[in-house]
This record gives structure tokens, C-alpha cells and sequence, in this order.
């Protein structure tokens, strides 16, 4: 069971830093659904740095649970239009 945590904590982990660099707001910055999609970003960013820091705190558990709430923070915004995807990242997210 372990070594099935410490694989599903690092898949998700890359699938949230990469999914944060493919992302690209739909609207332009200062507007309302830039806005929206720059708090979407933030709170994934934000959600990556914790991942990061319980697993170094050897907390996998903590981890993986802020690693794939921080991908839902993006997937959500994909989701409903705050960001557009490139073809080769739409793997990253749900249809």
C-alpha cells in the first residue's frame, strides 16, 4: 500500500505542475473572468506548494489530498471557460 501512495502522490503532483503551465486565462487580466481565472491559479499554486510541503513533511496522505484538490481548482476553470488548453495537455484534465 505504500509504495501505491508514494506513486499516486508523485503522478499527482506532476499532473498539477504541469497542468498549471498549461493553462491560459480566457479573458485578459483586471477583467472579471481574468480575475476569477487568476484567484483559479493562484489557489492551484498555492495548493502545489502545500502538496510539496506535506510530502516533505513526510505526510503523504496531506499531499496527494492537496495535490488533486489544487488540480480540481484548475480542472473546475477549464470546466466553465475561465481557461483555455492546448491540444497536447488535454489529457491533463476531464472532458
Amino acid at each position: 500500500m505504500p509504495a501505491e501512495l508514494a506513486e499516486k502522490t508523485d503522478r499527482y503532483e506532476r499532473m498539477l505542475a504541469d497542468a498549471l503551465t498549461a493553462v491560459e486565462p480566457t479573458a485578459p487580466p483586471g477583467s472579471p473572468l481574468g480575475e476569477a481565472a487568476a484567484a483559479c491559479s493562484e489557489m492551484a499554486g498555492s495548493y502545489l506548494d502545500d502538496g510539496r510541503h506535506f510530502r516533505d513533511g513526510d505526510d503523504p496522505v496531506n499531499a496527494l489530498a492537496a495535490f488533486a484538490y489544487g488540480h480540481g481548482w484548475l480542472d473546475c476553470g477549464v470546466r466553465v471557460g475561465l481557461f483555455e488548453v492546448p491540444d497536447e495537455s488535454v489529457h491533463l484534465f476531464t472532458n
